[in-house]
């Protein structure tokens, strides 16, 4: 476990002094090595930067072997705060790290072994310089290396998978550890190599405890980056069937509830909108009252932020910086209205039966209209009879898994609705053990459990000739 010492800064890091001289002696640095150091430590700002554009790969090769050959902590903490500062005042400047010039130099791997080595400040800056390392490569270069023994861009995104997920887990940092990690996160899900690793640690579900209602500055930061992260997984197939058993959805709907932050409610409203047309996210929506939600929030007044952006990021130095600018340049009302539509016609397409099979599937029974409609059982009595009875075997396991008891009491009760409706009910519910597992139920601390555990088992005993009598 790395140790806090406090909370230190780059510009507290730099105000140390390190005597570079004492490590040519001892054949740490080279001389040419010294010499590039006294020419750019505790200089100007702007004298640095004339150094960088003049022969900025020779100061990264310099930076690097320190960091490859020296192990002393302070020593240590200092390049990474002058990397720091080199990519935080440019960040374009993560593009000299990909010179030609430095093609035979291992690069990522010093970074990538301390991410896991040393204090706070050291796991920290080298998460967030190789993110920005890693993002700043262009097109052309490739994700991999043919020299042997060299750090590949597969293995640095693999690498900062695994270091972000054991944050998420178990920060290294009580109150910058998840920040941190979904900061580098919200940068790197452009990579499907992090998509597919992230997807493959089962990073998904220590996203979703972080989807809650913010009011500080700083976590409505949080959430608009986790969310964020969301939305960028929303593009990735494997992701999504992550989302749709994370019972994410209503956590991202209560936050659109709770937060006026436009940032936060555009980025939310963009996922729905990816995942109207997947799984069962559609009848989610609508068991969700998404539809009356999306009313509500277009009676409401939203800003165009789009032009302040079109300022602030023109440059657009980082990918974060891109991704707001993007968000905010899609115009919400037109988002919702995308969302809308597609609610509409997803409820057109929805029948009664298969928001009814939804249902079943999410294994969370409610007293929807439907279950004691005679219509709807009169009408789609024979669906239960698709994929050998599967809708009457999952109600079977509900019996035997849940412990909601509404879910249990509506189990109970479409089991006596399909013994009432199906000629053959009362033959094929017994074949299928359901008796025994009912009347467990009959000793039920919920009286509403217990009510519909009897129902059932009269209509068993009866039949159907006489269970239209019985009464729920």
């Amino acid at each position: 476990m790395p140790t806090d010492q406090g909370d230190l800064t780059t510009e507290q890091v730099l105000r140390r002094d390190i005597p570079w001289e004492t490590y040519m002696t001892t054949k740490l640095i080279s001389g040419t090595g010294l010499q590039l150091l006294r020419r750019y430590d505790k200089k100007p700002e702007s004298y640095k930067a004339q150094l960088l554009d003049d022969d900025g790969p020779a100061y990264i090769r310099v930076f690097v072997s320190i960091l490859r050959d020296i192990s002393k902590e302070e020593t240590l903490e200092y390049v990474l705060a002058l990397f720091d500062e080199m990519l935080s005042t440019n960040p374009k400047r993560a593009r000299l790290f990909h010179d030609k010039s430095l093609s035979e130099e291992n690069t990522y791997e010093p970074f990538l072994r301390l991410l896991w080595k040393g204090s706070w400040f050291t796991q920290e800056k080298s998460c967030k310089i190789l993110s920005l390392i890693v993002s700043g490569r262009s097109k052309s270069q490739g994700e991999s290396i043919s020299q042997k023994d060299v750090t590949t861009v597969d293995d640095v995104l693999k690498g900062l998978v695994e270091w972000l997920c054991a944050q998420l887990k178990k920060p290294s940092h009580s109150s910058h550890g998840i920040p941190t990690a979904i900061n580098c996160l919200a940068t790197l899900l452009k990579e499907p190599l992090v998509r597919s690793s992230f997807v493959q640690a089962d990073g998904v579900k220590f996203l979703i405890p972080l989807i809650i209602p913010a009011s500080s500055q700083q976590s409505i930061q949080l959430l608009y980056e986790t969310c964020l992260c969301v939305w960028l997984l929303s593009f990735y197939e494997p992701a999504v069937e992550c989302l749709a058993t994370s019972r994410c959805l209503p956590r991202l709907i209560d936050v659109v509830k709770g937060t006026t932050k436009e940032k936060v409610v555009r980025v939310v409203i963009l996922t729905l909108k990816n995942l109207i047309n997947k799984g069962t996210f559609a009848a989610e929506m609508v068991d969700l009252e998404v539809p009356q939600l999306l009313q509500n929030l277009k009676a409401q007044a939203w800003s165009d932020e789009s032009h302040i952006l079109v300022i602030m990021l023109a440059s657009f130095e980082t990918y974060l910086a891109y991704i707001d600018y993007v968000l905010c340049c899609k115009d919400l009302l037109e988002a919702m209205n995308q969302l809308e539509e597609g609610l509409r016609v997803n409820i057109k397409r929805l029948s009664s039966y298969e928001k009814y099979y939804q249902e079943v599937i999410l294994g969370r029974l409610d007293w929807a209209p439907m279950h004691k409609d005679p219509i709807f059982w009169k009408e789609n009595i024979t669906h239960f009879e698709e994929h050998d009875f599967k809708v009457l075997r999952i109600l079977l396991t509900i019996l035997d898994t849940s412990s909601d008891p509404r879910t249990l009491a509506v189990a109970c009760y479409d089991l006596s609705q399909f013994i009432q409706y199906h000629p053959a009910g009362r033959i094929i519910v017994t074949d299928l053990k359901t008796k025994d597992r009912v009347m467990k139920l009959m000793n039920h601390q919920s009286t509403e459990v217990t009510k519909n555990a009897l129902l059932c088992i009269q209509r068993l005993f009866l039949g159907a000739k006489y269970a239209s009598f019985l009464q729920a």
